[in-house]
C-alpha cells in the first residue's frame, strides 16, 4: 500500500448529486471586531438615562447588566462588566438597540409603548 492523500479520501460526487458546500470559516479578527462592536454598543447604552433605557426595547438580562454597569465606578470592574455586556449582546439581535441609539442621535424620540389599550378603551 502506498501513501493516501486527503484529496483521494474525499467522497466522489455521484451524477445528479449536488456537491456539498463547505462552511465559510470566520476569521479570528472578524470575530473580535464583532465582539468589540457589541461592547461599544453596550457602552453607548450605559450612557443613556433611565428614562431612555425604559424606552429601548432591550431584553431583561441586558437591561439588568446595563443598570449594574451604571453603578460601577472603578475601571477594572467596569471593563469586566462591559465585556460581560458584550457577551450578553451576542445572544440577542443587536439591531433594535442600534436602531434606538441611531434614532436618539438623529433627535427622534420614541414614545412609550402602548400598555395594551386602544383608543376605544380610553373613550369608554
Amino acid at each position: 500500500m502506498g501513501l493516501v492523500h486527503k484529496r483521494d479520501m474525499r467522497k466522489a460526487v455521484r451524477p445528479g448529486q449536488a456537491q456539498a458546500e463547505e462552511p465559510v470559516r470566520v476569521s479570528r479578527t472578524k470575530k473580535k471586531q464583532a465582539a468589540l462592536s457589541l461592547q461599544d454598543l453596550g457602552e453607548r447604552l450605559v450612557k443613556l438615562s433611565d428614562d431612555q433605557l425604559k424606552q429601548a426595547d432591550l431584553p431583561g438580562d441586558v437591561l439588568t447588566a446595563v443598570r449594574a454597569a451604571k453603578t460601577i465606578t472603578k475601571h477594572g470592574p467596569l471593563s469586566r462588566q462591559m465585556q460581560y455586556l458584550g457577551k450578553l449582546m451576542r445572544k440577542y439581535d443587536p439591531a433594535p438597540g442600534r436602531e434606538f441609539l441611531d434614532a436618539l442621535d438623529k433627535g427622534i424620540t420614541h414614545r412609550p409603548r402602548n400598555s395594551g389599550k386602544t383608543n376605544n378603551d380610553e373613550m369608554a
